[in-house]
């Protein structure tokens, strides 16, 4: 990387990003979540070509024919693709988890505070839903 004298800025050559960040930066191009602009303003990269050389060294648009193809990836790839998911499916897994654990927590204070008011005012809140049998079979002879 060369730097500016002047004003500390570093000057990035297409050797200085990895090939993970190629790969995920043309995949999101590709899936429409990023344009070519976009990336180019958003991760500092020199010259808006630079992107279109990693669009069409690592992506999957036919530049001659200009459509889209699927090409085999290999499995470096493929590899970076699946560890990219697995990451993405552990964060949602862990959200989950603290989502539920804090339902949990809401339910038990929740029923803390019904009984306390049960306790304190002498009330029944919570309602029994459970049907009598005996009530239940009489309510179906005298509909019938």
């Amino acid at each position: 990387m060369k730097t500016s004298e002047k004003s500390g800025y570093q000057k990035k050559t297409q050797k200085d990003y990895s090939l993970s960040f190629k790969l995920q930066l043309v995949e999101d191009i590709e899936s429409g979540r990023l344009n070519r602009l976009d990336a180019h303003l958003k991760y500092g990269i020199q010259a808006r070509s630079t992107i279109t050389q990693w669009l069409r060294k690592y992506g999957t648009f036919d530049w001659e024919n200009l459509s889209v193809t699927t090409m085999a990836k290999t499995p470096e790839q493929r590899i970076i693709e699946l560890e990219a998911k697995v990451k993405l499916l552990e964060k949602q897994k862990a959200r989950e988890e603290h989502l539920a654990e804090r339902a949990d927590k809401k339910v038990i204070i929740f029923d803390m505070l019904v009984d306390m008011a049960e306790k304190e005012y002498d009330i029944q809140i919570r309602k029994n839903y459970t049907p009598k049998l005996s009530t239940t079979i009489e309510n179906k002879n005298k509909k019938q």
